[in-house]
């Protein structure tokens, strides 16, 4: 009898313990979180965080609304910073798209470049932009140089009213001020006077300093000259009397423009790269012909 219950006893346990494992397995495959860039029924999942240029972000934000309306599931963070932090955030892993207006090689060591990948999404124009009242339209490239140098102190010298120059700069590492410097000041960033004006981190700020200054001049991405609030307040300038549309970027005859850039470190894979891949589809077309940016396929000058 002692035997039998014995028994008895041990292959009970036995019983509770594989169903016991059996339910816990069910249960693991049941809660468990569908990975990055898994597609379901509902679409794509995952999430993701996106920083750097400010330049970029209105297509950021426009585009993560179209991609969502496909993928209701998926989480898609971005926020401005400058190209410099994007760079740099996206190396040391704080986010997983960093966007940038310059490549990574002027900002990170040739080493430390190799580690990211470059997905050239776009083609962005910038634009020197006055305050509308000083009547304004057009600089030469040796002017725009003496009024950001300091050298020309009144609009009056370049055929403008009696007024003070109020100038607007963006901060070192934002990537509008690299292409600025590199392709209207010819790289001389001693050109540039800080001591002058006022500083700002962002497109964006720069917009809001400007209308609140009727002397003032800067330099913004053109995708922010799309607002009814900007063009009452700016006059976007010729350079050189060349006009910022978009078959003169094309042409390369309108120097202010640099390529967008989305890095990834490595291969972009799950969210990352359907996101990536959505920005130069069709299906967002209308987002970057809507905000000025051009496709980098038009792009006739490499």
């Amino acid at each position: 009898m002692k035997k039998r219950t014995l028994k008895f006893i041990v292959s009970a346990l036995i019983v509770t313990m594989v169903g016991g494992a059996m339910i816990g397995c069910g249960s693991k495959t049941t809660t468990e979180e569908p990975k990055q860039g898994t597609s379901t029924e509902e679409g794509i999942t995952g999430s993701i965080t996106i920083s750097g240029s400010s330049a970029l972000l209105p297509l950021m934000e426009q585009s993560i609304e179209k991609f969502k309306e496909k993928n209701p599931n998926a989480e898609i963070s971005a926020q401005a910073g400058g190209s410099g932090a994007g760079i740099t955030q996206v190396l040391d892993g704080t986010v997983d798209i960093g966007n940038s207006d310059i490549f990574a090689e002027e900002n990170l060591s040739a080493d430390k470049a190799k580690e990211l990948v470059d997905h050239k999404v776009i083609a962005q124009g910038f634009g020197i932009v006055v305050n509308k009242s000083l009547g304004i339209d057009s600089l030469t490239k040796d002017q725009i140089k003496g009024i950001f140098s300091g050298k020309i102190t009144n609009w009056n010298k370049v055929g403008g009213p009696d007024k003070q120059i109020f100038l607007v700069h963006r901060k070192s590492g934002s990537g509008t001020r690299a292409t600025f410097e590199s392709t209207l000041l010819d790289g001389d960033k001693s050109l540039e006077n800080d001591a002058i004006g006022a500083v700002q981190d962002s497109n964006g700020a720069v917009l809001t300093t400007m209308k609140q200054n009727d002397g003032a001049i800067s330099y913004l991405g053109l995708a922010y000259m799309n607002t009814q609030e900007a063009k009452d307040v700016l006059q976007l300038t010729k350079i050189n009397g060349v006009t910022s549309d978009k078959a003169n970027i094309a042409d390369g005859n309108y120097p202010f423009w640099s390529w967008g850039h989305m890095y990834t470190k490595g291969e972009a894979n799950g969210l990352s790269k359907s996101f990536i891949e959505f920005i130069t589809s069709s299906d967002n077309s209308k987002s970057i012909e809507d905000l000025g940016f051009i496709p980098g396929a038009e792009i006739k000058k490499k």
